[in-house]
């Protein structure tokens, strides 16, 4: 019996890589421009006095890990990179709710987390599936009874 990665499920699957892939590279690249936001912002003053680098380049550092992780789930690391999205996602809403601001975003990438961790169970499965799809390669010179078949002599 063979199991098939059901097509809603694919569609889902593809919808969370797509959109949890090009995110964080996006968000990681304007790092570099804050376009979007002063991410340095979003630090909290904890974290800013633990740091021995300013702020702006521990941005720097988080946006190549960002584009990292974001690429790695638009590849075919998609699994390891959404857990790691997931976890990286949860350490942002941590550090936010250590600021006492910004607890709407900390929710919102808490959700951003358990939508990565989904990508990454599905991802497992949708390999799993795949790995069982996969025909077995047979010998047929070796298979007994198509002998005749491939000329080979038993």
């Amino acid at each position: 019996m063979h199991k098939r990665f059901d097509a809603r499920l694919d569609q889902a699957w593809w919808i969370l890589r797509i959109g949890l892939g090009v995110g964080p590279f996006l968000a990681g690249l304007d790092k570099y421009f804050n376009l979007l936001t002063n991410w340095t912002t979003y630090l909290s003053p904890l974290a800013l006095k633990i740091l021995p680098f300013s702020g702006e380049t521990f941005m720097h550092i988080v946006g190549v890990i960002e584009m990292i992780v974001g690429l790695a789930i638009l590849t075919k690391w998609t699994q390891l990179g959404a857990y790691v999205a997931s976890a990286w996602l949860l350490a942002i809403a941590i550090n936010l709710v250590s600021t006492g601001m910004f607890l709407d975003v900390a929710v919102r990438d808490l959700e951003m987390a358990v939508a990565a961790f989904v990508l990454a169970r599905l991802s497992e499965v949708r390999s799993h599936n795949v790995a069982v799809e996969q025909p077995r390669n047979l010998d047929l010179a070796t298979s007994p009874g198509l002998t005749g078949i491939t000329g080979a002599q038993g």
